[in-house]
């Protein structure tokens, strides 16, 4: 049969237009609900993010259309007898023919979003970006495979709507899931999320193709005909329940939204030396990247100036390079992590960039001691006025005293007498601030270091220390 004349009788024509309609509603709506179309736009833009966010909605609807539009086009060609018409036709060649349409649907499903999401955000396609499109397009064929199957066996008016409603069903359901994990890891809904700069690894787009590959395999082992084909079958069928054990219990052992993902390949744009700052090229701020760096090397030479002991890097990077902070690599004494993008986009009224000089701020001052990370109820807060009060006072070094205010304020609030801590921490900084001599604001620096390291109370077994200087990683 011609294509043109297999195509005019395949029902996926005849249904584009509900597929198509549903596509663009959810496209355009949906995808479009919490992130308006400005703010994808502005960044920060990465290809792999943009494929992993635009099919978010369609892997489940792309298998329901194939699995249903499969299931009936199987009817027609068991109704209208055609195998016995062409007895001389391999079986899979003919199915394969009468179900290419329907793969075509699918795979449409798939690839619209994809499209349209490139095309608005200016996005070029890269092998690794489309790994999730090419697992979505793979299982795409298995479930056809499956609904031709599905169609020879029962009557499509009854086949085609039930499995397409189920498949939808439960493939959706299993996004869901968190014990056991496994299922939403297999499913071919993928749940592992892609921040920028990452793109999946091989394992995670692999086991879902994998499961649905071999499943449909078997199904089509024990469709064939032929002599011989029961050891074949039973082959199939090992494989298949091989495969699945093998994929849960590999898949199990994943976060429930953290599959394996290969981080830290987004391009970034440098400039200067001692310190070199380099910022993500596409993370939408990159063009204030001489500002940011200005910034930098001011507060640094300030805190110098005022005497606190700080170690000049040789490299301060973008944290957005590494956005996951669960593989972002720990600040070293020559080379800081800084939220850079971030606090770049939060310009002050007179253009001034206070966000990157706090963010200066928490990573260049430190203490001679480890804070704990979290504060019990109850806990002699004498410590915390001394080790704030130095922090306030640096910050008033560096012009960053309102972000670090404004975080402050809010860390407070698990404080009875938050307000009154508040009010001691803003007086000893301005007792500080207020000596007459650089020397003595210094030694006050230091002797408020020593004093919270000193009144700090002894961290209980089992209770993390802090990883930076304010009990968290700055």
């Amino acid at each position: 049969m011609k294509f043109r004349a297999l195509l005019r009788s395949s029902s996926a024509l005849w249904t584009a237009p509900v597929w198509g309609g549903i596509v663009a509603f959810y496209f355009f709506y949906a995808l479009h609900f919490q992130d308006p179309y400005e703010e994808v736009i502005g960044g920060p833009l990465w290809a792999a993010q943009q494929v992993a966010a635009s099919l978010t909605y369609f892997y489940a609807f792309a298998y329901a259309i194939t699995l249903g539009l499969a299931a009936w086009e199987g009817g027609r060609l068991q109704r209208d007898r055609v195998w016995d018409l062409a007895p001389g036709r391999p079986r899979w060649r003919v199915a394969g023919e009468a179900v290419a349409p329907t793969v075509g649907a699918g795979w449409a499903i798939l690839l619209l979003p994809v499209g349209m999401r490139l095309s608005e955000t200016r996005l070029l396609p890269t092998p690794t970006a489309v790994l999730p499109l090419l697992m979505g397009m793979g299982i795409v064929c298995a479930y056809a495979v499956v609904g031709i199957v599905l169609g020879h066996l029962a009557p499509r008016v009854i086949a085609a709507p039930v499995s397409a409603v189920a498949a939808y069903y439960v493939i959706s359901k299993t996004h869901a899931y968190s014990d056991p994990l496994w299922p939403r890891h297999v499913s071919g809904q993928l749940s592992t999320s892609v921040a920028f700069g990452e793109y999946y690894s091989a394992p995670t787009v692999l086991i879902p193709f994998l499961v649905a590959a071999t499943v449909a395999a078997a199904v089509a082992a024990w469709w064939s005909r032929g002599p011989r084909r029961l050891p074949l079958r039973i082959l199939a069928t090992a494989v298949a329940l091989a495969t699945l054990v093998l994929s849960a219990r590999t898949a199990s052992g994943w976060g429930v939204v953290d599959g394996p993902v290969s981080a830290g390949h987004a391009p970034a744009r440098c400039v200067g030396a001692a310190p070199r700052v380099c910022m993500a090229e596409t993370g939408g701020a990159v063009e204030r990247l001489d500002d940011v760096r200005s910034e930098v090397v001011e507060s640094l030479e300030k805190l110098e100036a005022a005497g606190v002991d700080v170690t000049v890097p040789s490299t301060v990077t973008d944290g957005l390079l590494y956005e996951r902070t669960s593989t972002r690599p720990r600040s070293t004494v020559s080379t800081w992590w800084l939220p850079l993008t971030a606090q770049a986009e939060t310009a002050g009224p007179d253009g001034r960039l206070a966000g990157v000089r706090y963010a200066v701020l928490l990573g260049s001052v430190t203490f001679p001691c480890s804070f704990p990370a979290t504060i019990a109820p109850g806990t002699p807060t004498a410590w915390i006025v001394n080790r704030d009060a130095a922090m306030l006072w640096a910050a008033y070094t560096v012009d960053a005293q309102d972000p670090y205010l404004r975080w402050r304020s809010g860390e407070y609030a698990q404080f009875a007498n938050g307000p009154e801590v508040l009010a001691k921490v803003k007086e000893r900084a301005a007792k500080g601030r207020a000596l007459p001599t650089a020397a003595q604001r210094t030694a006050w620096f230091e002797q408020e270091q020593a004093k919270a390291c000193r009144g700090m109370p002894k961290r209980p077994a089992g209770v993390p220390a802090a990883t930076g200087p304010q009990g968290e990683d700055s």
